[in-house]
């Protein structure tokens, strides 16, 4: 079976990407394993894929258990790494053996052995020691990428040369770019490894093959700061004699899609190098330089992100990436400039095809003219199949939403065309799907087909960054249900190689306000660890040498507005990644670089210890009535002031935290002495003891202040109502806030005691809301709490900003798992429910980094029936809603009967218990 694993040669960037974040973590499945024969005991250790093309020296190991036994905990570890199949099987001239380790934590074990080196092939396994028996030895094995500079021996080649259909000012427009070389292949083919980097956007192929399953690759960066290149094993690709390799060059975000001058048009270019060593031991190299050739005459003619792509069949050259193909009128790639100093492995996973629908109808507005509905408001394109006529162009135009006589409605693309032309070769039937661009729509209007289209000639591909979807859930109330849908749409159709704002109009960029909290969220839905570790980065590129960071990253918009409340979102990413995944790597990789934005903005707007600057407000305050965006009523105008004093006093305490984990002890005391004395200046300015409110009483001002932990002592509770008050008389318990306010809203009702307040807001069908949105067809959720009505061009119907902390709500509140540790999340959880009395039933589930949570529960009458699984080497502590274990049964038999429960708390209407892991059944009576 190890051999036959060792062989598996087609190790695209897909199995690279989930596997690493910034290190070695190995966390899922090994797919060429039979797993239920890796075990002992019933012991089994979940791994993932063997990654090629890693360029970090110290790899970080994790891994899960899984067992039929209940009460498994590890007890200790051993990890073996060696440079050969043979020396990992024997034990023998090892590189790095942990020997067994006593501990309990199987999170992030860092590589310690002989250096790493470029290109080696590295070979591993681990075994796992538990209370019930120890697991058998797992294998794997992984390769190192480039680790110098020195080892790229590629140029990168392109050509500046445009056509005169090519467009370099105001909306950009440029053909793709084909490349092509001919090489040989030695005889004998032991390994074969290509390294490529194409901007904006690059699809590779090998003897007519596409290399990987990717698309939009390479991630897209802060350019001048940093550029991927991916690694690909193309071994089962090459012949043993004469091969061809032809790559595309897409724009992507390089060539500006729109720009006010031609200088600054930077042109797509790649970077290529194919090493292929022989049995002979012998390496070919093939690399992209002069030798290279390219012409922009292909059939892609325009292609970007805003106005979509633009494909001539009658200029499809048959045979391009093949042998023997005539490419005599290409001309000779020229040698171009490199984009960036920094060319780094992408260890982030690549978009792509993540699933695929189908239209719920498909119906004929005029003559000629198809209104395809998908159901759902998606991000990605169109695979057609349909019939057309030569040199008659089929035109796919999409849209969020119709107008009133079924027409797309596009006034809220602003000046994006969103759509997408074919112009057929020949009569008869075609299949297309685009490369380069990509579309958040519902609706495709298709004009130009000479028949009608179907149902199933029309698939709807949605695309994001490859993750696991880690939770799951479902409730007796179809609103709650819907709402998660509709978050969960929202979410992952806004992952682009960064988190954006929205994916249909001339906008699509990485605002950081949008994800400050929301990202904790995110991260119990989606397995976006990899996504955000590579933002941080980004974030840290783009800051400005006086420490500022744009409020859009990466700065393709430059928006320096030294808004608090935005930027944030770095600390905040960090802070998730640390709290739910249990990866410091973040805080301390960015330490440096936080500090330095958080002394830049004390230097230059904290005046008397309050925090001066706030540029865009508590933004989307619902308004007081549907005609308007933006709220005129003083009395919900939040003072910018207060929400950036509160938010740096948060910030600084995060920061004291930041700087013990980054080795940095020394900072704290000037962190805790700032912190304090804002405190006081904040209280003194804008508390007023006697009403227990803040500044003008907004919620949000009362809100995130007592989130975010500046109320005095004894204060809470006065605060407290005045903002239950004012949600219930002012607000008739709708949402009350903005975008700021509303990442503290849900959590903070229920922590207080007002989970039911929580749930009606939840829960609303009228305006402000998020039913609201959902009463109104909406399958994503909006910009605007009154988008269909205050001005629908100014409303993306796909947006996330407005989920504030309601899926972290969902999950540690509705669902009721949360975490008790930091550093080592989900070793130790609560399971504690709202069981809200509107609810019948409840079915949640949560992938944590230890393994799966469930927590399923029904009510019938006074009976609850509650099912919960705690993960392997973790255990839990369950709220159970009676007075009294005397009302609860396991199996039919009192918990009593079950030593393995232990009774932690047992009164005032709670009762506690800690479960080891396994399964669980209880009745409540």
């Amino acid at each position: 079976m190890f051999s036959n694993f060792l062989n598996k040669k087609h190790i695209t960037m897909r199995n690279i990407k989930n596997l690493f974040i910034l290190s070695f973590i190995i966390i899922s499945t090994l797919p060429c394993f039979a797993v239920d024969k890796i075990q002992v005991n019933n012991i089994r250790v979940e791994l993932k894929t063997n990654p090629v093309g890693l360029d970090v020296l110290k790899p970080r190991f994790s891994w899960k258990i899984t067992s039929k036994m209940p009460n498994t905990n590890q007890l200790a570890y051993r990890i073996m790494v060696a440079e050969s199949q043979k020396d990992i099987l024997s034990e023998k001239n090892l590189i790095w053996d942990t020997q067994i380790i006593k501990d309990s934590s199987s999170l992030f074990v860092q590589y310690n052995g002989t250096k790493l080196l470029s290109r080696k092939t590295y070979f591993w396994k681990i075994k796992v020691y538990t209370n019930q028996g120890e697991s058998n030895w797992n294998y794997g094995h992984w390769s190192m990428a480039f680790l110098n500079s020195s080892d790229w021996k590629a140029s990168w080649i392109g050509s500046d040369k445009i056509s005169s259909q090519d467009t370099l000012i105001g909306n950009t427009r440029l053909s793709a770019r084909y490349l092509r070389k001919e090489f040989h292949s030695p005889k004998g083919i032991k390994s074969a490894r290509l390294y490529i980097s194409g901007l904006g956007l690059y699809e590779c192929f090998i003897n007519g093959k596409k290399v990987g399953n990717g698309i939009f690759t390479p991630a897209q960066t802060e350019f001048a700061k940093r550029v991927y290149y991916n690694v690909y094993d193309v071994k089962k690709l090459l012949d043993e004699k004469v091969n061809t390799i032809g790559v595309i060059l897409g724009n992507g975000r390089y060539f500006p899609m729109r720009t006010d001058s031609a200088i600054k048009t930077q042109f797509p270019r790649l970077l290529l190098q194919l090493e292929i060593i022989g049995m002979d031991g012998k390496t070919t190299t093939v690399i992209s330089d002069e030798s290279w050739k390219i012409t922009t005459n292909g059939p892609i003619r325009a292609n970007n992100e805003y106005d979509g792509e633009k494909y001539n069949a009658n200029l499809e050259m048959k045979g391009w990436d093949c042998n023997r193909f005539n490419d005599s009128s290409w001309e000779k790639a020229q040698l171009v400039s490199s984009p960036s100093e920094k060319i780094t492995c992408q260890n982030t996973p690549s978009i792509r095809t993540m699933e695929r629908i189908t239209p719920i109808s498909i119906k004929e507005l005029k003559s000629g003219c198809y209104i395809v509905d998908m159901g759902q408001n998606m991000v990605g394109w169109a695979n057609v199949t349909l019939y057309g006529k030569k040199d008659i162009p089929v035109t796919m135009r999409f849209s969020e939403t119709l107008n009133s006589d079924g027409s797309p409605y596009i006034k809220n693309l602003r000046t994006a065309k969103a759509t997408d032309i074919y112009i057929p070769s020949k009569d008869g039937t075609f299949q297309w799907e685009p490369k380069f661009t990509y579309h958040g729509f519902r609706f495709i209007e298709i004009t130009g087909a000479e028949q009608a289209p179907l149902i199933n000639d029309i698939v709807g591909c949605v695309n994001y960054d490859e993750m696991a979807t880690l939770s799951t859930f479902e409730c007796s109330d179809s609103l709650l249900n819907q709402l998660f849908h509709n978050a969960q749409w929202g979410i992952k159709g806004n992952y682009r190689s960064f988190p954006t704002d929205c994916p249909q109009r001339d906008e699509r960029q990485g605002w950081l306000g949008d994800r400050a909290t929301g990202c904790f969220g995110e991260a119990y839905m989606f397995d976006q660890t990899l996504l955000y570790e590579k933002w941080l980065d980004d974030m840290q590129d783009s800051q400005s040498t006086t420490g500022a960071i744009s409020d859009v990253i990466p700065t393709y918009w430059e928006v320096f507005s030294d808004n608090i409340t935005w930027s944030s979102a770095y600390m905040m990413s960090a802070y998730m990644l640390y709290e739910l995944r249990g990866d410091r790597q973040g805080i301390i990789k960015h330490y440096v670089s936080m500090k330095k934005w958080l002394y830049y903005m004390k230097d230059k707007y904290l005046q008397d210890y309050i925090l001066t600057k706030d540029t865009y407000g508590d933004w989307c305050m619902p308004p007081e009535n549907l005609s308007i965006i933006h709220s005129k009523d003083p009395a919900r105008i939040t003072d910018g002031k207060v929400m950036s004093t509160t938010f740096f006093y948060h910030i600084l305490n995060m920061m004291q935290e930041f700087a013990v984990i980054a080795s940095h002890p020394e900072d704290v005391a000037a962190y805790k002495d700032l912190a304090a004395k804002i405190k006081d200046a904040y209280n003194t300015k804008y508390f007023q003891s006697d009403k227990g409110i803040y500044d003008n009483n907004t919620v949000t001002a009362n809100l995130i202040s007592l989130a975010q932990g500046l109320v005095p002592k004894g204060y809470e509770q006065k605060v407290f109502d005045n903002i239950v008050t004012r949600i219930e008389k002012d607000f008739d318990s709708h949402v009350s806030v903005g975008v700021v306010g509303i990442q503290f809203l849900m959590r903070t009702l229920t922590d207080y005691g007002r989970p039911d307040l929580a749930y009606t807001i939840a829960t609303q069908k009228t305006f402000p809301s998020w039913g609201y949105m959902i009463a109104n067809g909406a399958s994503t959720i909006w910009e605007l709490w009154n988008g269909n009505t205050a001005d629908p061009s100014m409303n993306s119907g796909n947006h996330v900003m407005l989920l504030g902390d309601l899926m972290i709500w969902y999950h540690e509140n509705l669902i009721g798992i949360k975490s008790c540790g930091e550093g080592d999340p989900f070793k130790h959880f609560t399971i504690n429910p709202y069981f809200a009395p509107q609810l019948t039933y409840l079915n949640g589930s949560y992938e944590s980094p230890y393994g799966k949570i469930v927590s399923n529960w029904e009510k019938t009458g006074s009976v609850l029936n509650w099912r919960v699984s705690v993960p392997a080497n973790t255990s839990a502590l369950i709220y159970m809603p009676t007075s009294s274990t005397q009302h609860i049964s396991m199996n039919g038999k009192p918990i009593s009967k079950y030593s393995e429960i232990k009774v932690v708390k047992n009164g005032n209407n709670k009762v506690v218990l800690n479960l080891p892991s396994g399964n669980y059944k209880f009745t409540i009576n």
